[in-house]
């Protein structure tokens, strides 16, 4: 109790300490007063008392002293007395303090800045989801193929039933939905997703409620939506009864039962959701056909929260196992199948993996700012010191040590980098959203979300990195100040901070660092600004200056049948149309959100490795595709007009697959089959990106889109040297000529989209 006490008088005495002295002091003259009496009455004269009282007494001085180091904790006294006495410094060196506070802002607001993308990117991505330490993207890959794959609904299902090691599993597929807007058609982006999303992810609807297990279930058997908070606001004026109305999503009427809280977006990192449905009206949003208990038909996209405790290898070790089950079970569809368990950073089917280099590059570039800008500090530091000398001098001559010294001027430098911290956060917050503004405008109704997170572990990161460069650019001119020559300084009053020739060699080495850090930085800059431009401007193997627009026949209730007609009359208009050098037509935009089809194929003579199934993705475009969007063809021909359902199946084929599995003969006239349909090859493709720029080239066919028309929601994509603002008119009068109630979609350009 005794200590206990003295801890609390310690404490107590730092902020009553001005009472506490004037206390003291009363004390003290109290005591003297009584021996000054004492001494008169023992025959002294006032004077004489009084002197002898003081000489009894002793120094009153270094008595207060030695009592307030029994009063109070002396670090911490003397850390306020230095916390005054920098701000009163920083005060009286107004154009010192504000280029050093600005160097040191610049450093630690680059990288808060770029830690709070990293941070909402790559490590939290999702805002409002629980336990991401423990949520780990769910990839299927096929034995030999170093690409990933989705996974087939039905091996989803069996690897949630027969799992003990996790705790939930999700889908989350995202797609786009139609939406009509007065006399235009708005895309929007949508997820379909298992009955159990929110209440995996512990996201509660702000409004209504999310799914129920019910609702996963059915071939289009419940048409019910969840809207995000920013759809709920912006399309809906934030309607408190929006529950239990409607909203027809490419076609079909959909009940809304609930708004998803404010902050959530979705787990989809690039992208923000606007609606999201049950993954029992997939084929609603997927116009390749019904999917659930298809097993061959690897579309889903899928997440896996582990059981507090486990694993890693012991979760992908039973995902492993139950693969080896599914192959054995089912070895037409599932030879060479497997799963593979990847961290959110490395999610393969969304932004994160793409966008890893580019933040590691950017971490590197940030962080040599910050070096340079404590050099600078450091420089202005030891300049700052020359002026100083007497001050250092004489603090010296009065009885400071030189450690008082040092610790001063490293608590003024901390008072510099605390402020910049400051600045440098706010710098960090206006810009944790900025790194949108490097992607292009994306098509109407897209919202792109690259979002930047400043939670507790940014600003814990940050306070390091604020004491880490206090340390680093106060330290060394502080215990070079620190080392006067007293007795010659005393003397000439001339004598520096430093010897003239060790504060020449301190100077020239920290200007040596500045100049081989700024070449770096330089350096590394331009490789980085070459390296973001030669994406940017990358060819991905066909011409991006294309408009690609479509219109929402689904939503006004298009069949195939009427919606093949309605095409190819509308695809007849465009052609005509001024300035329309040549049009096409596709069922998936390049570079967009929705999937292109893939399927297991059998190749004519080509004899897979053992426990391997074959697997590539195509493409169903129309007559003209490669001429519009400057794919060569580098031998046979493109597809024709006539190449429609009562012609025999064609394909054409990139020149991976040519190479992959024709690799000592022409590929011309070879067969490939696919879902029990043989189809000859009558053309070779130039390699062509379609998901990335920068992705590697993978195998790839074309098939015609008059034989394989599986669905009304197709893409006019157009080669014009008109703006999509200008061809909107004209493509609305043709449009409406045909149906006055369709509604035409906004027109863009593929170089807008991700």
């Amino acid at each position: 109790m005794p200590r206990v006490r003295a801890w609390f008088y310690r404490l107590l005495g730092l902020f009553r300490k001005k009472q506490r002295d004037t206390e003291m002091a009363e004390e003290f003259r109290q005591h003297v007063d009584l021996l000054t009496e004492r001494n008169i009455a023992a025959g002294m004269s006032a004077k004489e008392a009084r002197n002898a009282a003081l000489r009894e007494f002793g120094g009153v001085e270094q008595i207060k002293e030695t009592a307030r180091e029994q009063r109070v904790w002396r670090w911490a006294d003397e850390f306020f007395q230095d916390v005054r006495f920098g701000a009163r410094m920083l005060v009286r060196t107004p154009g010192f303090s504000i280029l050093a506070i600005l160097c040191l802002t610049l450093g630690i607001g680059t990288n808060a800045a770029v830690l709070s993308w990293i941070e909402g990117i790559l490590i939290r991505p999702y805002p409002l989801v629980q336990h991401q330490d423990r949520m780990f993207a769910l990839v299927g890959k096929t034995r030999g193929v170093q690409e990933h794959n989705g996974l087939s609904f039905p091996d989803f299902v069996d690897f949630e039933k027969n799992s003990t090691l996790f705790e939930s599993f999700i889908v989350d597929q995202i797609t786009g939905t139609t939406l009509s807007v007065g006399d235009r058609g708005e895309v929007a982006t949508l997820g379909i997703v298992t009955a159990n999303y929110f209440d995996a992810l512990g996201v509660r609807p702000i409004l209504g409620r999310g799914f129920r297990p019910e609702e996963g279930t059915g071939r289009n058997a419940h048409p019910v939506v969840v809207v995000s908070y920013r759809t709920w606001r912006d399309r809906y004026n934030s309607d408190p009864q929006i529950i239990g109305k409607t909203q027809m999503l490419n076609g079909v009427q959909h009940t809304i039962i609930g708004v998803a809280p404010e902050k959530f977006h979705g787990t989809f990192v690039g992208y923000s959701f606007a609606f999201w449905v049950p993954v029992s009206m997939q084929e609603t949003f997927d116009s390749t056909g019904y999917k659930l208990e298809d097993r061959g038909a690897r579309w889903a996209e899928a997440y896996a929260f582990l059981k507090p405790g486990v694993s890693r290898r012991q979760a992908q070790a039973e995902l492993n196992s139950i693969a080896q089950r599914l192959e054995h079970d089912y070895p037409d569809t599932n030879r060479g199948r497997g799963v593979e368990l990847f961290p959110l950073w490395r999610t393969p089917f969304n932004q994160a993996g793409n966008m890893s280099p580019t933040l590691a590059i950017s971490m590197a570039v940030v962080f040599l700012v910050l070096l340079i800008a404590c050099a600078n500090v450091s420089n202005l530091l030891l300049a700052r010191s020359l002026l100083r000398r007497h001050e250092m001098t004489m603090r010296l001559a009065l009885g400071a040590g030189r450690r008082r010294l040092v610790k001063q001027l490293l608590t003024e430098g901390l008072l510099l980098s605390l402020i910049a911290a400051a600045g440098g956060i706010a710098v960090a917050y206006w810009c944790r959203n900025a790194l949108v503004l490097s992607f292009p405008t994306p098509a109407a109704g897209i919202v792109i979300d690259f979002p930047g997170q400043i939670d507790w572990r940014v600003l814990a990161v940050s306070a390091a990195i604020c004491i880490g460069s206090t340390l680093l650019f106060a330290v060394v001119p502080a215990i070079h100040a620190s080392h006067v020559d007293l007795s010659n300084a005393l003397k000439t009053e001339a004598g520096g901070v430093l010897s003239g020739s060790s504060r020449s060699r301190l100077r020239s080495a920290l200007v040596l660092v500045q100049i081989s850090l700024s070449f770096v930085l330089l350096a590394g800059t331009v490789l980085l600004l070459q390296s973001l431009n030669k994406i940017r401007n990358a060819s991905p193997g066909f011409n991006t200056d294309v408009i690609a627009c479509n219109v929402d026949l689904g939503s006004a209730g298009y069949k195939l049948d009427r919606g093949k007609i309605f095409t190819t009359e509308l695809f007849d208009r465009v052609r005509t149309l001024p300035g329309a050098q040549s049009v096409t037509l596709a069922r998936v935009v390049p570079f967009g959100y929705a999937v292109f089809s893939s399927a297991p194929i059998e190749v004519e003579g080509y004899q897979p490795p053992p426990n391997e199934q074959p697997t590539v993705s195509y493409y169903e475009v129309g007559e003209d595709y490669f001429a519009t969007l400057g794919i060569a063809i580098v031998s046979g021909r493109e597809f024709l007009r006539s190449d429609d359902e009562n012609a025999p199946a064609v394909a054409i084929i990139n020149e991976t697959m040519a190479a992959k599995y024709w690799p000592a003969k022409n590929a011309l006239g070879q067969r490939v089959k696919v879902k029990d349909k043989w189809m000859q090859i009558v053309g070779i493709a130039k390699n062509a990106n379609y998901r990335t720029k920068i992705e590697t080239p993978m195998p790839f066919f074309y098939v015609p889109l008059r034989q394989n028309f599986i669905s009304v929601r197709n893409n006019l994509l157009i080669r014009t040297r008109e703006t999509p603002g200008a061809i909107m008119q004209s493509l609305a009068r043709e449009i409406h000529a045909l149906d006055a109630a369709l509604a035409p979609g906004v027109p863009y350009r593929l170089q807008g989209q991700l």
